[in-house]
């Protein structure tokens, strides 16, 4: 059975949009940020690409780890 999210259903706020775009500045993987914004992966891809941002990862790593 599919995990329902606290908030399936609910319109995206501005809030929402500004910790989506935060989160993906900072290369953070998508199901961490689906976690952060308690949203399904799929909710955030859509969102993020409806509005333009990318996910894509860049060539650093999200934890700042050493060589």
């Amino acid at each position: 059975m599919a995990k329902i999210h606290a908030n399936n259903g609910k319109k995206w706020t501005g809030s929402d949009l500004g910790k989506l775009k935060e989160l993906a500045n900072k290369n953070t993987p998508t199901g961490l940020i689906s976690w952060n914004l308690k949203r399904s992966e799929d909710a955030v891809r859509t969102k993020a690409s409806d509005e333009g941002i990318s996910l894509k990862p860049t060539n650093q790593s999200p934890y700042n780890r050493r060589k």
